[in-house]
């Protein structure tokens, strides 16, 4: 039950700081290029989508301080024992990263008018450059519980660093800080793309929409292939770190070489077998080793109590490569009709974009769930299990929290995802710029010193 009530709050807290990453990361791209070009077209695009990451940031943000309150609550054990190397690195990801975006925050969303040009590209840059900092040391923490290194354990049985480097720097770090950003990148390219889509299909794409489609259409052609070769590179890591996780995915019970490539296939755990398989003969030995020859773990081999869930590791890593094969058609496509001129003719290609804009979000989830499914039965892996990491709570409690969590969720991020909708519909036209807002502070104060100054302009008068 504690492991249901963190996958929730994770998967719903995950989907932001994805987006938020992409979408810092596009605003300081509309920046400069607005200051290269001198075009307003870039202004107006900027100030749609400031709106949108303003609101974005914030439930990110919401969500992300549960996950905190998530190591201390239900994973009291684990917290004591990894402790010493996982509170620095979450440390040192609040003070470095999101107090330089939360710093320059502010300055983005009202400063345009208000500081120097300079300046305020400045401050743009700053939010983007911390949102990567903070996926960097995030995402540390998560690859050293997945490939452990540069620690020993005292007497009490804690995890204690000897090498801050290798922590790290640990060998699946580069290789899921890569894949992770340039799913960030690609899911906003695919919502970006579908709010022109929509519009194309509307008859209400003004030039801002044509030139942020334009721009969405080249990054998902760019990145999609990307990220397959990215996701192929951090597969063979988890073969050399990971091969239970590697054999689940596979959905091999036997070692063998010249392993197939199972498409389709139904686990059956209880027997050891994989049913109503569809194969590509050699093919998993040559994605894997680049040998057709070459030999695939099988998950028979582990002891049983070692054993991820293959059924669900299998499943959701078919489902997040499927829609990344997706993600990459969609982007050749519309290169294609780029190509041909053909881009803003709204037709099937808008459909298919619109359709599967929000499917970058599922490929994350999905992605994360084979990575953290893949790991069981360990939270530090090969170290320390996860029975071993959980607090000493009751079902009972557990169930309740996990029930008080989808209900506030509903409710909160609901309303949030039903507002950031609206705005997508209104388009760049139709978004006001925030300096537009009242320039003096609300509150009692603010009324008394209107009112000191309206009797000081009467004394005069």
């Amino acid at each position: 039950m504690a492991r249901a009530q963190f996958a929730f709050v994770v998967s719903a807290h995950i989907i932001f700081p994805a987006f938020s990453i992409g979408t810092a990361s596009f605003l300081a791209v509309l920046e400069t290029l607005r200051l290269i070009t001198g075009r307003d077209v870039f202004l107006r695009i900027f100030e749609f989508w400031k709106h949108i990451f303003a609101v974005v940031f914030g439930m990110g943000v919401v969500s992300g301080v549960v996950m905190s309150y998530q190591f201390g609550l239900n994973w009291a054990a684990f917290s004591d024992r990894a402790g010493p190397i996982i509170g620095p690195l979450m440390g040192y990801e609040v003070m470095t990263a999101f107090f330089l975006e939360a710093g320059f925050l502010g300055n983005l969303l009202f400063g345009r008018n208000r500081v120097n040009p300079a300046i305020y590209y400045f401050a743009v840059m700053m939010v983007a450059v911390g949102t990567l900092i903070s996926a960097f040391w995030i995402l540390s923490v998560n690859s050293w519980m997945q490939t452990p290194a540069g620690f020993a354990i005292n007497e009490m049985g804690q995890f204690i660093p000897e090498n801050w480097w290798q922590i790290l720097f640990n060998p699946s770090l580069p290789y899921r800080f890569v894949h992770m950003v340039l799913a960030a990148y690609l899911t906003t390219a695919l919502v970006v793309a579908g709010v022109g889509a929509w519009h194309h299909l509307r008859g209400t794409a003004d030039d801002a929409v044509r030139v942020m489609f334009r721009m969405a259409v080249a990054m998902i052609l760019v990145t999609a292939p990307l990220q397959i070769f990215a996701g192929d590179e951090h597969g063979l890591n988890t073969l050399e770190h990971q091969p239970a996780k590697i054999a689940a995915m596979e959905g091999h019970w036997e070692t063998r070489a010249g392993a197939p490539l199972i498409l389709f296939g139904i686990p059956d755990e209880k027997n050891e077998t994989t049913n109503y398989k569809i194969e590509i003969p050699y093919a998993s030995s040559l994605i894997l080793t680049h040998s057709l020859d070459g030999e695939v773990p099988g998950l028979g081999d582990f002891p049983p109590d070692e054993r991820p869930a293959m059924s669900i590791v299998f499943w959701t890593f078919r489902i997040m490569v499927g829609l990344g094969f997706a993600f990459a058609a969609i982007g050749f496509w519309g290169g294609w009709l780029m190509l041909r001129k053909r881009l803003h003719e709204p037709g099937l290609f808008h459909r298919a974009a619109l359709l599967l804009s929000p499917g970058g979000f599922a490929a994350i989830i999905m992605g994360w769930f084979t990575t953290e499914f893949g790991r069981q039965p360990y939270t530090v892996y090969g170290h320390m299990t996860t029975a071993e990491s959980v607090s000493n709570l009751d079902h009972t409690t557990a169930l309740v929290a996990l029930i008080a969590f989808v209900l506030v969720y509903a409710f909160l991020f609901g309303s949030g995802t039903f507002y950031l909708l609206r705005l997508m519909r209104r388009g760049p036209e139709a978004a006001e710029p925030v300096e537009n807002t009242p320039q003096r502070a609300g509150g009692l104060a603010a009324v008394m010193l209107e009112d000191v100054t309206t009797d000081k302009e009467e004394a005069h008068t």
